[in-house]
Formats: structure tokens, C-alpha cells, sequence
């Protein structure tokens, strides 16, 4: 069953990438906490995301109702590592290293319409430390620190006075994590609850709006967050698995102060977001195995930022492990239908607030990843 253990949790952390609200992109799983002795894992993950949308507005002769966007986010690939030893029978330690967020914006030049040009990027890396104590219940207690480095810049040719760009510093700041789990491994049995704390940065920027340059501050807070996994044998072989996540991202806000003044916010969220997934892995024998998986994140209504224009989505994906001897390689696809989504036109454009500028329907994603896990 333990093979059945890696097949699932390896699927739902190299896949969900490109699935999750605001601009998450990985989410760190405590399952290597599970793994017996020193465990050593790489993930190599690859998406291309198809987002496009139509202008709902005529702003030019032009900038027409009907003129489509194109696809405005580029192809991305993530990388993460886990290390797990045990330091004694009750207590065991991880390092872990993601890139938890991102964004990689680039409405084509080519087109008449009004975002044509813009680009946005968000760079994030996060270095983990964890340590997990085992209690005589079943139960064990884990906690640690997170360190997270951001950077990113934007560039916008329709702000009036020129366009508009700004450029951070790159930052790094902390925050903790806090978790509980419950294991039986006899039935294949587990359930664990994490805590991310929130991260806040507080970035030196470089603003330049009417061509005029201006060394600015701002702070943005990486969002809190809370993650439930669980798992348990249903049969000989057969494992089903699950997690819900919710994420406070209507704590995010960009705001360069020199962009508020011109356009408001760069982007910021209204609700928050919880995205569910459930799994059933099979291990056919003592050399392969298998999972199916199935995600959803609601929809939360109200208008998306044209930076990020999308609004829940519903994803299929599937994984396959192969066993030689203490080597598991992991193999996994997901398909992703990205929700329809409206966008709002910013205060930049004479037209009155709560006017939409554009919708976004029919997108989707396929993202795919590969596991590589040693047990020494």
C-alpha cells in the first residue's frame, strides 16, 4: 500500500499546479512525513494554459466589441524538492522547496485589443523546515518555518500618459507552519490538517507612469492558508484519497501607489477559495500502479482581475507509478477546465465602474508532472 500512498499524493502535488485560485501554483504536501527512513523526492512539473477572451465594450474605432484577446498567459514549468530523515523512533524532520505562486502574463501585441501588450510576471521561491513528533496515539504533531522569496513586474501600453511599468525589489520574508495528523497504517488509514501561515513583503519599487520614473513602496501578504488530506484502504490494493484547501485570497492585494492613483489596484481578490479534490489509486502489482483523480474549485461570481481572468475549474488527471526496488518514478496528466470568467473595465478608461470589459469562456489547461523518490 505504500506504493499506492506515493501514486496518489505524487498526482495531486506535481498535477494541481495551474489549478488552484489567485496565483497559487503548488501546494507543499506533509505526506513525505509518512515516508519510512530518509526519503528524497524531485518534482518536475510542465502546464500550458489556453485563457482567451472577447471585448464586451468599443473603446476605439479600433478597440471593438468582439475583438478577441488571444491567449494571454504563457506555458510555465515548476520545480520542487522534499527531504525527510528520521532523527529517532518519535521524531523525524523535512526540508522542502517550492515555488508556491507565479504569474506569467503576455496579452499579444498583435491584436486591437485594449490589454494587447501587457505583460506581468510573479516569481516566487519557498525553502521549508519542518519537524514532525510522533505521539503513542497514533497521533503526531508538525510544525516549522516557511521562507518565501518574491519578486515581479508589470507592463501596461494602454495607461493613458504613456503606459505604465513597475519592477519590485525581490524580497524574502517568514512565516510558520502548524499541523496535527492521525495515522493507522495497518488499514492504510491517515488524515492530517496544516496551517501556512500568512507572508507579508514589503517591496522597494520602480514606477513609471507618463514616462516620468519614480522609486516607490508597497506591501502585498502571501495568504494564510488551510489544507486537509486524508486516505484509507478500501480493499486489497485499493486506496481512495482526498484534500480540501482553502485559501484567504481576499487578503492579497497588489497596489503600487503610483498605479492606484491612475487605475486602482493591480490586482487583489474579492472571496476567498476552496478547492477539493479525491482520488482512488490501485496497485496492480508489486511493480506499478495507478490513480484517477478529480478536482473542483468553485466559482465565486463577481468580476476576475484582467491579469488573472479566470473563475474556478473542474480537472481530471491521472498518474502512474513504477517500483524498482527502492526507486518509485511518477508519471501524471491532469486536464483542466478553467471556469468562464468577467472582467472590469479599470478607472483608467472613461467608462462608468462596473462596466465589463471583456468575457472569458471555454479555456482550459493540461498540465503534466514527473516524481523521482529515493528511500534510503
Amino acid at each position: 500500500m505504500k506504493k499506492v500512498f506515493t501514486t496518489g499524493a505524487a498526482l495531486l502535488l506535481t498535477t494541481s499546479i495551474a489549478s488552484a485560485g489567485g496565483i497559487e501554483r503548488s501546494v507543499p504536501s506533509v505526506g513525505l512525513l509518512y515516508e519510512d527512513g530518509t526519503y528524497l523526492e524531485l518534482n518536475f512539473g510542465y502546464v500550458s494554459p489556453e485563457i482567451s477572451g472577447t471585448q464586451a465594450l468599443t473603446l476605439s474605432a479600433t478597440s471593438t466589441e468582439g475583438t478577441k484577446s488571444g491567449n494571454m498567459v504563457e506555458d510555465y514549468t515548476q520545480l520542487s524538492l522534499g527531504y525527510k530523515q528520521d532523527l529517532s523512533d518519535t521524531l523525524s524532520m523535512a526540508l522542502i522547496f517550492d515555488q508556491p505562486a507565479g504569474a506569467d502574463v503576455a496579452y499579444p501585441a498583435d491584436t486591437d485589443y485594449v490589454y494587447a501588450g501587457a505583460e506581468a510576471s510573479v516569481d516566487t521561491n519557498a525553502f521549508t523546515a519542518l519537524v514532525n513528533y510522533k505521539l503513542q496515539n497514533s497521533m503526531n504533531l508538525y510544525g516549522g518555518v516557511r521562507a518565501i522569496s518574491t519578486s515581479g513586474e508589470v507592463e501596461l501600453p494602454f495607461v493613458p500618459g504613456g503606459g505604465y511599468e513597475m519592477t519590485t525589489s525581490t524580497e524574502t520574508d517568514f512565516g510558520y507552519v502548524i499541523g496535527a495528523g492521525w495515522e493507522r497504517p495497518e488499514i492504510a488509514a491517515r488524515v492530517s490538517l496544516t496551517y501556512h501561515s500568512e507572508v507579508t513583503h514589503d517591496f522597494d519599487s520602480d514606477e513609471t507612469l507618463g514616462g516620468s520614473t519614480a522609486s516607490t513602496e508597497f506591501s502585498t501578504t502571501i495568504p494564510q492558508s488551510v489544507t486537509l488530506e486524508a486516505q484509507t484502504g478500501v480493499a486489497a490494493d485499493t486506496l481512495v484519497f482526498g484534500s480540501i484547501r482553502w485559501v484567504d485570497w481576499s487578503e492579497f492585494d497588489i497596489t503600487p501607489p503610483n498605479f492606484e492613483g491612475a487605475s486602482g489596484s493591480l490586482v487583489d481578490y474579492e472571496d476567498d477559495t476552496i478547492t477539493y479534490n479525491v482520488g482512488v489509486g490501485r496497485r496492480f502489482n508489486d511493480t506499478w500502479s495507478g490513480a484517477l483523480t478529480l478536482g473542483h474549485e468553485p466559482t465565486v461570481g463577481g468580476f476576475a482581475g484582467n491579469l488573472g481572468p479566470t473563475d474556478g475549474n473542474t480537472a481530471l488527471g491521472t498518474a502512474v507509478t513504477y517500483t524498482a526496488g527502492n526507486m518509485k518514478i511518477t508519471g501524471g496528466v491532469r486536464y483542466i477546465w478553467i471556469g468562464d470568467a468577467e472582467t472590469e473595465a479599470p478607472a483608467a478608461f472613461p467608462v462608468p465602474e462596473g462596466t465589463t470589459l471583456a468575457e472569458f469562456e471555454d479555456n482550459n489547461a493540461i498540465a503534466a508532472g514527473l516524481r523521482i523518490a529515493y528511500n534510503f
